[in-house]
């Protein structure tokens, strides 16, 4: 069992679990699988996994991919992993910061690549940022989240968050299934999910400025009980009348709120706030 291995090479290293670091190690054999065919890897494909751990899911894309540059914080995990895949040229440790680093800088020559990882609930949301927003993005990604927080990414107009438009603008995302808190070790005391985002080669609305557009929307969330105009008077720093008057030319009721609205509804808002600025 995966569950005996680990608890045996953690002994064997000499390493804990950092519960600073949010480590929580995937045992699950199935969840990995799934992990594995939905990246859709083929032997040309170059990898960029986060949070390698003790290298269980390096070792499998090591033998479905091209090349794999794992990134990891830890830097006893770091040294283990340096042993593990010494003899294997197409492995590529990199012991660092993965919200420090710049993902082109992880692949040659701006080569496309995919993305995949378990990655640490309390820096899940910043490291999708890092990569969907960098100027080199991957192809696609497969991580491991946060039920919730999955779910949240995945949601449709009505239950959308700001961690949804943040993803949905880049990409497509899908939830693959779901891992119980004994798919890990340590387990954690929540469950998770398997998400793959199939990135876009441009976002699906057009906007001709990313961050305005951005604020728009985080002031759209600012109070997200709220009605839209008080959420947006307070975010932008309006008044409710301007609020109003916002989005009445973006044909928004503004009684709604921002979870209803969907990606051209945005666009609409974003728009309207530029004419009037």
């Amino acid at each position: 069992m995966l569950l005996n291995r680990t608890k045996r090479e953690m002994r064997r290293l000499n390493i804990r679990a950092r519960k600073g670091l949010g480590q929580h190690f995937l045992i699950d054999e199935h969840a990995l699988s799934e992990m594995i065919a939905a990246a859709e890897l083929a032997p040309g494909d170059a990898v960029i996994e986060v949070g390698p751990g003790l290298g269980v899911l390096t070792r499998e894309l090591a033998q479905k991919a091209g090349r794999v540059v794992a990134v990891e914080l830890d830097d006893a995990m770091a040294v283990a992993l340096d042993e593990k895949f010494a003899g294997d040229p197409d492995v590529e440790i990199v012991n660092a910061d993965i919200l420090q680093c710049d993902p082109a800088s992880l692949v040659p020559g701006g080569s496309p690549y995919k993305m995949i990882g378990a990655l640490p609930y309390n820096i899940a949301s910043a490291v999708l940022r890092r990569f969907l927003e960098s100027h080199h993005k991957p192809l696609l990604m497969v991580v491991v989240l946060q039920r919730e927080v999955a779910q949240s990414v995945a949601a449709a107009p009505g239950d959308m968050g700001l961690v949804s438009v943040g993803v949905q603008f880049y990409g497509r995302p899908s939830i693959i299934g779901y891992v119980s808190p004994q798919g890990f070790y340590p387990s954690p005391k929540v469950d998770s999910a398997i998400v793959r985002i199939d990135v876009y080669p441009s976002p699906p609305i057009e906007v001709e400025d990313e961050a305005v557009f951005f604020d728009v929307v985080r002031g759209g969330f600012a109070a997200p009980r709220k009605q839209l105009r008080n959420s947006l008077a307070m975010g932008l720093s309006i008044t409710s009348k301007e609020a109003d008057g916002l989005l009445d030319s973006a044909g928004v009721d503004p009684r709604r709120r921002a979870e209803t609205l969907s990606l051209q509804e945005w666009r609409a808002v974003y728009r309207a706030f530029i004419r009037k600025r």
